[in-house]
């Protein structure tokens, strides 16, 4: 997914660990053009831009793509990243200059790793079989080792793991003794939880990991501290439990993210991820250019042949620790 913010904003990518549980409430962002959807962004922000190596947070739907049109974002480039769509209904059809042309389903995940640079597009697909789109689109922040990589792409349904009062399906890294087979770059958490009514849930986790917890829907606790939906309860390290309370009379879902603090500088300005000023201003100019950099998209057939880089702000972005 394309950050499509207007002002396509400096954001320092660093955070450490904290005491107690912040809320990161977030903010609605357009995704589309003129008749766009509205996501809930919760990460980048200034308060805290990082949860281990997890830069990136929109939060969508449910939107009724049969009424209301839905997400059809054109070709557009990445660099120093990975993207991780999550999809709890509703299907996307993805494209990408690595060759692959896969829909993307609830419950499964797809993990595209653009490494050295990439574009894709994504469209929501199956109106009347699939009709409402709602889910999550995440971005990993790829270490200096493997910012290059080459493209790629991952595909993984979990089995659920049944747990007291709730089910998990884990995506990437572990947890309650379930271990996905995708591999990651640092090391990483990802899980979709349902909790029952009235219930309540102690993890053990890794103390040496931060994590985040996405409130999808119900009324959930993390810690006792309330979330409302589209907000994220984030825990620092030194915690070996993470505790999670479904007081309300209805099921309640939430994502959880986790992951050992990134540690390095970088700067992230549109849908590039660089280590300074200068990479940014020439992965921008690259894509503009149409080098073969990023490669190119067969098969999109929507409103535009790629999306243009809006333009630099009128100051120097810096890498921030």
């Amino acid at each position: 997914m394309s950050n499509l913010e207007s002002t396509a904003s400096e954001f320092d990518c660093a955070a450490g660990p904290s005491e107690g549980i912040e809320v990161l409430e977030p903010r609605e962002v357009p995704l589309g053009g003129p008749r766009a959807i509205l996501v809930r962004r919760t990460l980048p922000q200034r308060e805290r831009s990082l949860i281990g190596a997890w830069c990136f947070i929109d939060h969508y739907g449910p939107h009724d793509i049969a009424t209301a049109g839905g997400m059809d974002v054109p070709p557009h480039p990445h660099t120093g990243l990975q993207t991780a769509t999550w999809l709890f209904s509703g299907r996307v059809e993805h494209r990408d200059s690595g060759g692959v042309h896969a829909v993307v389903r609830p419950g499964e995940l797809n993990l595209m790793t653009a490494g050295a640079g990439i574009c894709h597009s994504e469209v929501s697909v199956d109106a009347q079989s699939a009709p409402i789109l709602h889910g999550v689109q995440l971005w990993v922040a790829l270490p200096d080792a493997a910012r290059d990589a080459e493209r790629a792409f991952d595909h993984y349904a979990p089995e659920p793991v049944s747990l007291p009062g709730a089910t998990a399906l884990v995506f990437l890294g572990e947890l309650a003794g379930r271990r996905s087979p995708v591999e990651s770059f640092t090391a990483l958490l990802g899980a979709q939880l349902d909790l029952e009514p009235r219930t309540d849930l102690v993890l053990d986790v890794d103390p040496g990991f931060e994590h985040g917890v996405l409130c999808d829907t119900g009324a959930v606790q993390l810690s006792g501290v309330p979330l409302g939906s589209g907000a994220v309860g984030y825990q620092g390290t030194g915690h070996r439990e993470l505790s999670l309370r479904n007081p309300g009379d209805s099921p309640a879902r939430v994502l959880l993210l986790g992951g050992t603090p990134f540690g390095s500088e970088l700067v992230m300005w549109w849908n590039f991820i660089g280590r300074s000023h200068e990479e940014i201003v020439a992965f921008r100019q690259l894509w503009q250019d149409g080098d073969e950099r990023f490669g190119a998209v067969d098969g999109y057939r929507g409103r535009l042949d790629r999306l243009p880089a809006p333009p630099m702000p009128p100051l120097r972005l810096r890498p921030r620790s």
